[in-house]
């Protein structure tokens, strides 16, 4: 199955996070959390997750998605470390998928990549940002070519189910999407 990266920052928004977790896993896709350091991520609601690795260690492996979970500060804190830009800007060169969710496509932006996009954020944050050509789309979930935009908690199941769509297909995606409506 394809590996997909995701990085948990201090302050993320543990319901994407742990969504999109949960669900790519339900696919059978083989996920990697990583923190930004050793420590455990408390969220943004205090919950206290354990990442699997550091994102040292997982820069060490071959990705074919990167997923950014977002909320505040834990976006903030994915922005400003060049690594999650460093490897942004590889999975790109290498034509892998970049997903972002909430405030997290600000990181997407600033690495470069929403250039003559179409994407979609939580509201205020891709807005006011002075993008070139980006098109902004007020959608659940927004893909344009191997970027996956999505607006935040409230659509983190739409955006998982679109994950699992991209990387293994849409029998799998129906398959995890009846499990959890049956």
């Amino acid at each position: 199955m394809p590996p997909v990266l995701v990085p948990l920052a201090q302050g993320c928004e543990e319901l994407e996070a742990v969504t999109v977790v949960d669900l790519l896993r339900r696919a059978g896709i083989t996920v990697v959390t990583a923190g930004l350091d050793s420590q455990p991520v408390k969220a943004s609601q205090g919950v206290v997750l354990i990442p699997d690795t550091t994102l040292d260690e997982a820069m060490k492996q071959h990705f074919d998605m990167i997923v950014l979970p977002g909320g505040l500060p834990g976006a903030d804190y994915l922005d400003k470390d060049p690594r999650i830009h460093q490897l942004l800007k590889e999975m790109q060169q290498l034509g892998k998928y970049t997903a972002a969710i909430c405030a997290a496509p600000k990181v997407l932006a600033n690495a470069g990549l929403l250039q003559n996009k179409s994407a979609t954020s939580y509201p205020g944050v891709l807005e006011k940002m002075l993008v070139p050509d980006m098109h902004f789309i007020d959608a659940p979930v927004v893909k344009d070519g191997q970027i996956i935009t999505s607006r935040g908690p409230g659509t983190a199941m739409h955006f998982a189910l679109e994950l699992i769509e991209t990387l293994v297909g849409n029998d799998i995606r129906k398959q995890v999407e009846t499990s959890l409506f049956a």
